[in-house]
């Protein structure tokens, strides 16, 4: 009889143990190389994210992958095949995410990415199907950028950006909307992430005689481009894209930045946001939040895009867990779909609506103009 009853204890202790599996989140992001600009703010953020959502605790698995692609491909593999991780939050560069999808679909495990390649969900198809993100696709961010451009008179325009998916997927978008603004492209120059010198394109860019350049880059590897144009002589007006929005930008490329113009998420200039903006409530939340940990001044777009994954993941979760239990593969199954089905959840970028089509699920709420003046971000009305 005594046997029987810690039989018994044990198996109900078991039930009890399944019935509150914790959830495992791999983080992938890039801490160190040229992108770490973007990654450590993303990490510090993990540290922000939600550890018990509908009752169930979740752990994080942090690791870096040093702003290399494969080595981000091998962090994922070890989540899945090592780890059981339920859901992969990463990497911080669209090369790292894009070399990332083929290896969660085949491993059946849903992945936010926090990179900006719309590449990265589009189209919504084959292994896409297990991809979401909560960066602003290129597109929205570019018609905002020509936008600002033609309502301030610029006709011609210079392109320099990464030779990669970043300054591709850029360029394309920037294609289209400048066709719709009436704006022409007058030279289309590429470097690499590790170049030290672009003295070459910067040429052949004031060449051009463009009214304004924009520069597709991310990270303090955007400032090389930028410095080089001033020297050379170049007096236009300089656009960057979301890509530098954070304060080392500013700190490496001190007076050779001043007045660059951006169109960025709202959480980078949130206290100055009109009250009738619609994100600027959710959006100060992570502001305030992140500061409190890391001090003034410290709040970036790059940790707001992880913090959208957590809000994003918080509220995919209590619909997953009516499909199975953590760490099964019917709780990853459930999880994809709930992520498709994201409904009006605000967060530090804007507020997000997802479909079976739109693994994104934001919209014009998402982005804002700011200006570099006297070594700060200053919100910049689009008109």
């Amino acid at each position: 009889m005594k046997f029987i009853k810690i039989t018994l204890l044990s198996v109900a202790l078991c039930f009890s143990a399944l019935s509150f599996a914790d959830i495992n989140v791999g983080v992938t992001v890039s801490t160190t190389g040229p992108a770490a600009s973007l990654g450590i703010p993303e990490k510090n953020t993990v540290a922000l994210l939600p550890k018990i959502v509908a009752g169930q605790k979740i752990n994080y698995i942090i690791l870096d992958d040093a702003s290399d692609t494969t080595a981000a491909v091998k962090n994922t593999r070890k989540f899945i095949s090592e780890d059981k991780v339920d859901l992969i939050i990463g990497s911080s560069t669209s090369p790292n995410s894009l070399a990332m999808i083929d290896v969660v679909a085949e491993g059946t495990t849903p992945m936010i990415s926090v990179s900006a390649a719309s590449r990265i969900v589009e189209p919504v198809d084959g292994p896409r199907r297990w991809v979401y993100k909560t960066t602003q696709n290129d597109i929205s961010m570019a018609l905002a950028t020509a936008e600002h451009m033609a309502n301030n008179g610029v006709k011609t325009v210079g392109f320099i950006g990464f030779s990669d998916a970043y300054g591709e997927g850029w360029y394309q978008a920037f294609v289209t909307a400048t066709d719709l603004k009436k704006i022409k492209i007058v030279s289309n120059e590429r470097y690499v992430r590790t170049d030290s010198s672009v003295s070459g394109q910067a040429l052949r860019i004031v060449g051009s005689k463009p009214d304004a350049v924009l520069i597709a880059a991310s990270g303090t590897p955007a400032v090389l481009p930028q410095k080089t144009l001033k020297e050379v002589g170049f007096k236009g007006v300089v656009y960057q894209t979301l890509g530098v929005a954070n304060n080392d930008f500013i700190r490496v490329g001190g007076k050779d930045v001043e007045g660059t113009l951006l169109a960025v998420g709202p959480i980078l200039v949130a206290p100055q946001l009109p009250t009738t903006n619609p994100v600027k409530k959710s959006a100060m939340a992570y502001y305030k939040a992140y500061e409190d940990v890391y001090g003034k001044g410290s709040v970036s777009t790059f940790g707001g895009h992880m913090w959208d994954a957590g809000q994003v993941m918080s509220a995919a979760i209590p619909e997953a867990l009516k499909g199975g239990k953590p760490g099964t593969p019917a709780f990853r199954a459930a999880l994809r779909a709930a992520l498709e089905n994201i409904k009006e959840v605000p967060a530090s970028h804007g507020i997000y609506n997802t479909t079976p089509t739109d693994h994104l699920g934001l919209d014009q709420r998402s982005r804002v103009m700011v200006k570099i003046e006297n070594g700060t971000w200053k919100y910049e009305p689009l008109n």
